[in-house]
This record gives C-alpha cells, structure tokens and sequence, in this order.
C-alpha cells in the first residue's frame, strides 16, 4: 500500500507536467487566433495591404511559434527536473528559433508585398521601378539566406557536442577556407557577380536582352543565374558571369524606346515621294507609333532594284516590332495596288541576229 503511493503521486506530476504544456500550446494557439480575428476584422473595415499582407503570409508561422513562445514562459511551472528539464527546454528553445525563422522569411514576403504595390512594374515608363525590383530580389534572397544561417548556427550552438566541434574546426579555419575557396571559386564568383549586378545593374528584371542570338527579357535572376525568357516562351538560363565578361544588347538600358528598321526592294520607276506619303498616313493612323520618327530614304541602289528604308519609332520593343509588320503590309500592299509596274522585275533584252533563222530540213 504504500508504494502506491508514489506511484499516485507520480501520475499525478505527470498529468499535472502534461496539462501545463498542453495548456500552454492551447493558450498560445488562442492568443494567435485572437490576434489575427482583430486584425481581420480591422482589414474588413479599413481594408489595408499591410493588413492583408500580415494574414497572408504570417497566419502560420504564428500558429506555430506564439503557442511554443506560451509554453516557453510556462515552462518552469512544470514539475520536470534535472535531465529531463533540461532537453525539454532544449526542444523548446529549438523549435521557438525555428518558427521564429519562418516568421522572419515570411516577414520579408510582407516587406516585398508593399514594395510592389507602391511601385508597378506594369508601368510603360517602368525603368526606375525594374532598377528597384532588381535590387529587391537580390536583396530578399539575401536576407533569407541570412536569416536561416543565423537560425541554423543558433539552433546547433544550443548542443554542446556542435559547439566543441565548432572550436575544433576554429582551429583549422585558414587551411578549411583556402581548400573551400579552390573548390567554390565558381560559385563565389558568381556571387560577387550577382552583387555587382544587383547594385551596378547592366541588367534588370524585365529588361529586354539579346544574348546568343536570342531575343527576350529577363524574368528572374537568382544568387548563380540569370533567367531569360524568349519570345516563343522558351527559358534561356545564363550564369551571372557571363553578364559581366560577355558582350550582350540591352535594349530597355536606359528607355524602352526604340527605333524600328523596315527595307523595301522596288523597280526603279517607283516615286518614292508617293511611297515617303504613303508612310507617312500609315503610321499616323497606327496607335503603335510614338509620333517621334518616321522617316523613309533610298539607302541604296542595286543592279535590279532600289532599296527604301523606312524608320519609325515605338514607346517598346514589342510595340516596334508590331509597328514594323504593319508598316511593310500596307506599304508594299499600297506598291501592289497603285504602282504594280514598280515591283522588282528583271529585263532581258533580245537583239536581232545578222543571220535569218532558218528551220531545220526535214526528214521527207
């Protein structure tokens, strides 16, 4: 009978260590729901982007961390002791910096969230804001990696093993750094590279390259590569230093505007004056044209034709491109109806011989 005794009291230590934590989690996970329905209810009635933004992405990293952050203040109200005491508080302290590194990263989606809706990239005139957005990108991927170093470094610090092994290595760090930085010249090359880009910026998000041959813009550029997307919805993907040692077209550098070429191979007995006119009522009626240059000249004469060269400007390269196909439609359409005599032909003259033709004899 007596040893049933400890053992009642020992049940209920236990069911008393147990209801703390279990309260604990219950109370913090109130507290986050509690939180959160203010603030939804302030954004239903003050709609707000910060607010909205909050919701979104830190609804659950706060599930997690705010019960384990309760039961981190609770937890000496335990009856647990010595060993066990100890690793509990180990476990808490490990999952508390774990779930608060999630809420940093996400914090940093909330941070670009605002950002981008102040500032559009959808804008025509958006060369300022693509000099933000690129920055912007390598910055908050910067950040997260910070971020989940840190938390790393601090998680495995907690254990006493990691921390001798931590002063071990101390020890050795110059012969461990020239060794790592032989085998990852590369990629701390393209580091450096990415953050010469980010900050010198030759290139940005949604700027319009030409590398390789390759028309398209630049739809994301990371720690390592860049990637491009091509007109036919392709992906080129380049390293970052190839940027800084190749040379490549920017053609959105400092303006998206852009000057469009369209050549036109006619007959010699075209009026170019009617053809100049003829431009001229084309791109004036087309809403694509940025009404700054439209210009036609005879930029050359070959044996059989003339060679018409039509300039016209656009606000983008995607509106100069369509500019130019409209331009050579209508104009050679307008050769074709109204001067079909002055569409490239080629003469042949056929002099008379000395000598009458004479047939050949025949069999009979």
């Amino acid at each position: 009978m007596a040893d049933f005794f400890p053992d009642l009291e020992r049940l209920r230590l236990l069911v008393y260590t147990v209801g703390v934590v279990l309260g604990s989690l219950l109370l913090g996970w109130l507290l986050k729901r509690l939180a959160f329905w203010l603030l939804g209810a302030y954004h239903r009635r003050e709609p707000s982007l910060l607010a909205q933004s909050v919701l979104l992405h830190l609804s659950q990293p706060s599930a997690w961390f705010i019960p384990i952050l309760a039961l981190s203040f609770l937890l000496p109200l335990t009856y647990l002791d010595g060993r066990a005491l100890e690793v509990a508080r180990r476990l808490v302290e490990t999952a508390l910096l774990a779930t608060f590194a999630w809420g940093l990263v996400k914090t940093v989606d909330v941070v670009e969230d605002l950002v981008q809706h102040h500032y559009r990239l959808t804008d025509d005139d958006n060369l300022r804001v693509r000099k933000l957005f690129t920055q912007l990108q390598f910055v908050k991927k910067l950040a997260i990696t910070l971020i989940i170093f840190v938390a790393t470094a601090l998680i495995l610090m907690n254990f006493a093993t990691v921390r001798k092994i931590g002063t071990g290595l101390l020890t050795s760090a110059g012969i461990a750094s020239v060794i790592i930085g032989f085998a990852a010249q590369r990629s701390i090359s393209n580091l450096l590279a990415g953050f010469q880009i980010a900050f010198t910026q030759p290139i940005r998000l949604d700027d319009v390259l030409v590398v390789e041959g390759e028309w398209g813009r630049v739809e994301e550029i990371t720690f390592t590569y860049v990637v491009l997307r091509i007109w036919d919805e392709r992906r080129l993907v380049l390293p970052l230093n190839y940027f800084i040692e190749k040379p490549f077209q920017n053609w959105t550098r400092t303006t998206a505007q852009l000057l469009g070429t369209v050549f036109l191979y006619t007959d010699y007995t075209i009026p170019v004056e009617a053809v100049r006119a003829e431009l001229q009522r084309v791109v004036q009626s087309n809403p694509l044209w940025d009404q700054r240059v439209c210009v036609l000249q005879v930029t050359d004469s070959k044996e059989r034709t003339l060679e018409l060269r039509c300039l016209v400007s656009a606000s983008n390269s995607s509106r100069a491109f369509d500019l130019r196909c409209a331009v050579r439609e209508q104009l050679v359409g307008f050769i074709q109806q109204h001067y079909p005599e002055s569409l490239p032909k080629t003469r042949t003259l056929v002099e008379a011989q000395d000598q009458p033709f004479m047939p050949a004899p025949s069999e009979d």
